[in-house]
């Protein structure tokens, strides 16, 4: 496809499923028309992903195509994907002839795949962001066509990396939090002057912190710290009565949709490892206490390696998190305001705030605009 440097940019941004797919690529696309208003911007996505609903809330369009699963073993799926693969390969290239695309921009999972073949073949360029440390097969895939790789982490092998950091929203990306901690205890219903614990399994909760912290609250209560439990939706906590959970300093919501209030009011968060939260909280100087998920291969341990060893947070495997283990070492930690100073001050110097922006260089760059 030949590119008419007169017109506006036209960038095609694919990938979804998961937030960990889907909020990098509304900070790249962000940040695109950040720098180039006039951008015309169009994402990719399947009609199974949260891109559904996020996409549009964030005023980008959103056009889907066929949910194409890579089959690890021999299977009927398996002997249908070639075929299978071709159609989604053909909406592919209508998708990029549509919208007159100058770039690609992929940041992994199922709909890469076709878009990234497509995209060869019509020799538009092509640019990669990949979040995990372990790279996906899709990006590995794209990598082979492009030398526009940004990764969140310096860890993860993937052809012509080059390391950007996680592109996160504007509103995380440039948080104080010194500065915006009362408000964002305020807005959150919390004491502003009290150490503050707050522990989230993420979107979808998890069952394991939430029974820890369950096990724990009288005992936070006694040491003077509040604890602000975000449970996951339909994952609220209840006492042995079956009413909801309720102890002193203790308040328990299903979800917060403005994380960067979380983090403004934390003096240290409980969470999963996920790449997303990860880049986050290293980002904004947040100390952190990391359960990995205990399942896949093993990257939420891996991407929480840097900041774990330079004693920016720790970690603790799922299995050995319960009550007994916030009383003995976490509850220690929260009132320990040296070390939570030293730890977030290390966390800022790993974290990196621009990686959007950095994305959007690698985009202009690839589309030569």
């Amino acid at each position: 496809m030949t590119q008419n440097h007169n017109s506006p940019l036209s960038v095609v941004l694919a990938g979804g499923g998961s937030a960990g797919h889907v909020s990098p690529l509304l900070a790249i696309a962000a940040a695109i028309r950040d720098r180039t208003p006039q951008a015309a911007i169009v994402a990719v996505g399947t009609e199974a992903g949260l891109e559904t609903t996020l996409v549009p809330a964030a005023g980008f369009e959103l056009v889907l195509i066929d949910r194409i699963p890579l089959p690890r073993k021999p299977s009927i799926d398996l002997l249908k994907l070639p075929w299978r693969m071709r159609g989604a390969v053909r909406t592919a290239k209508k998708i990029l002839r549509d919208a007159k695309a100058d770039v690609l921009v992929g940041v992994g999972g199922y709909v890469c795949t076709p878009m990234y073949l497509a995209a060869k073949s019509l020799q538009v360029p092509i640019v990669i962001h990949e979040a995990n440390t372990k790279a996906g097969i899709a990006n590995k895939l794209g990598a082979r066509y492009t030398t526009y790789v940004g990764t969140a982490f310096a860890a993860t092998k993937i052809r012509h990396a080059h390391l950007v950091g996680m592109p996160m929203r504007h509103s995380v990306a440039t948080l104080n939090r010194a500065k915006a901690q009362s408000a964002a205890r305020e807005r959150l219903g919390l004491d502003a002057h009290l150490p503050t614990l707050i522990v989230t399994g993420g979107s979808l909760g998890a069952l394991r912190l939430n029974n820890a912290v369950a096990g724990a609250v009288e005992a936070l209560a006694a040491a003077g710290i509040q604890t602000l439990h975000i449970t996951g939706k339909g994952k609220s906590v209840k006492a042995h009565d079956g009413e909801l959970l309720r102890a002193d300093h203790y308040r328990q919501v299903e979800y917060v949709d403005a994380m960067e209030d979380v983090y403004a009011a934390a003096s240290l968060l409980l969470c999963r490892s996920g790449a997303g939260t990860v880049s986050e909280v290293a980002a904004v100087g947040l100390p952190a206490v990391f359960v990995p998920l205990p399942i896949g291969n093993g990257e939420q341990a891996r991407n929480a390696a840097e900041l774990v060893g330079a004693g920016a947070a720790l970690l603790v495997p799922d299995a050995e998190l319960d009550a007994h283990w916030i009383e003995s070492e976490l509850i220690p930690l929260c009132l320990d305001e040296p070390r939570l100073d030293k730890m977030s001050s290390t966390a800022s110097h790993w974290g990196i705030r621009d990686a959007a922006e950095r994305m959007a260089d690698m985009v202009l760059a690839a589309g030569g605009k």
